[in-house]
């Protein structure tokens, strides 16, 4: 017990003991599982409205649209990519993109639109006064474009620039990982592109885009999501707003709506590493526990305690093979299907050394994991989940994301229990099914030692992971 003394003839008292003359405290209690914090309400066009109140004085407020690249298979690849570029131009209200930011402005808000292979997230930062002002935009903005000729125009520039850009960068993860896709479900739903490709860049136009907007931006896909506010109020403002709103393509029953579930092909791609995993609720969780445990980054800078040292690929590959550059586990989850990836990569005449070393590592995945390993991953799982979570942007995305496509959201605490319930039983189980699959490989450089797509699933077939062995009378 802490005491402290006056000094003198005081006695020494303990700091737990009440003072004489002062009121007894009256504590604030924390539930600590914030239970009904995300508020869900259905309109009657069947637009769903979620919010989570976070005391304060900003708000995030957005729309999240059922809506990406894997539903372009009966249209020209790339319109989510122009779309992301199209977002908050010219609308029916707004005559220009300035005109957007200075009424932003005026409530200290920045906006955003971001797309993904299956979402299309338009969203508003700004105070919490500016709300109505905020949903009015947002209706605006996504079912009022304008789509003028001169803004697809300076799109086609911007998106000939990214695409110059993406073959130029040093960094190859955002090629590489279009690439495994490519590979993993070819042809179809999360392996179409993301990227326009340069050959679509002149199709795109307002009458394609119109198309697609017609059958994919219906009420029914899209949500309302905000953080930071009173949910009674947002219902308010969506129903003002996107109630009885006729989009600018005007209003018919979706008539080409693509609902194909991916479908896992394997196989290569050359211009690390990917199995198929079924998104399913038992899977995902386990899945994200042995992507934490697997770990990895880069040769250049390991890092000090809680930045991945003990993870496997850095204990059996970064710190035993001076030689590679990098060895990384990568999680792509989606509503149907997964992917778990090691990136690895090293100097062109170690390629084949390399793929075996990664191959025996996904062979070894299959045994039983540690004790210490598998609690240390599920604790930086947990950890990881909560601080991002400590975010205003990152829990719209969470909210919006979850009721987009499951219609209710889990709470921090309901994930990290499901964590904390994940044994090496279940490691074993998820690893043993994707190990059935055929593999999915990306191959970007030098590839001259690069082993043949069969050699690959051979080793990932075998006990040990080994690559069959080659004989060359000539080198």
């Amino acid at each position: 017990t802490l005491k402290y003394s006056s000094g003198g003839g005081y006695p020494n008292i303990s700091l737990s003991t009440p003072l004489p003359g002062i009121p007894k405290p009256v504590f604030a209690s924390v539930d600590g599982h914030e239970k009904y914090e995300t508020k869900i309400t259905t309109l009657e066009n069947g637009l769903k409205v979620a919010s989570q109140n976070k005391f304060g004085q900003f708000c995030t407020v957005g729309i999240l649209v059922n809506s990406g690249s894997r539903h372009e298979a009966k249209y020209p690849s790339g319109i989510a990519h122009f779309i992301e570029k199209l977002a908050f131009s010219s609308t029916a209200q707004y005559g220009s993109k300035d005109e957007i930011l200075l009424t932003l402005e005026k409530h200290g808000g920045i906006c955003d639109c971001q797309t993904s292979r299956d979402t299309t997230m338009y969203a508003v930062s700004a105070e919490v006064k500016g709300l109505d002002t905020v949903v009015n935009l947002l209706s605006d903005a996504v079912l009022q474009p304008r789509l003028l000729e001169e803004e697809i125009e300076m799109t086609r520039m911007a998106v000939r620039f990214e695409l110059e850009d993406l073959n130029m960068r040093p960094d190859p993860e955002p090629l590489l990982t279009e690439m495994i896709h490519a590979a993993a479900y070819r042809g179809n739903t999360v392996g179409l592109p993301r990227f326009c490709p340069v050959q679509n860049v002149e199709k795109i136009d307002k009458k394609v885009l119109h198309n697609y907007l017609r059958n994919y931006y219906c009420p029914e896909r899209m949500v309302l999501a905000g953080v930071g506010i009173e949910h009674e109020q947002l219902v308010e403002c969506a129903r003002k707003y996107l109630l009885n709103v006729k989009p600018a393509w005007g209003i018919s029953a979706p008539a080409n709506v693509d609902l194909s579930v991916a479908q896992y092909t394997g196989g290569i791609v050359k211009c690390m590493w990917v199995e198929k995993i079924m998104s399913t609720e038992d899977d995902f969780i386990p899945f994200a526990v042995l992507n934490m445990m697997m770990g990895g980054g880069g040769s250049f800078s390991a890092g000090g305690p809680g930045k991945g040292m003990f993870t496997r690929l850095y204990l059996n590959v970064l710190n035993r093979h001076h030689w590679m550059y990098n060895a990384t586990s990568y999680h792509h989850s989606y509503e149907d299907s997964g992917l778990l990836c090691i990136h690895a990569s090293a100097d062109p005449r170690q390629v084949r050394e390399m793929v075996e070393i990664i191959t025996k590592e996904f062979i070894q995945m299959a045994g039983n994991a540690g004790e210490m390993e598998l609690e240390r991953a599920k604790t930086q799982l947990k950890s990881m989940l909560m601080m991002n979570l400590e975010s205003r942007p990152v829990i719209f995305e969470d909210v919006g994301r979850q009721v987009l496509s499951t219609g209710k959201r889990k709470l921090p605490h309901e994930l990290c229990d499901l964590i904390s319930n994940v044994t090496a039983g279940d490691i074993k189980r998820v690893t043993t099914k994707m190990l059935r699959s055929k593999p999915a490989v990306a191959a970007l450089g030098d590839l001259t030692e690069l082993p043949s797509y069969e050699h690959i699933q051979a080793a990932l077939s075998s006990k040990d992971g080994r690559l069959p062995r080659m004989y060359r009378l000539f080198r």
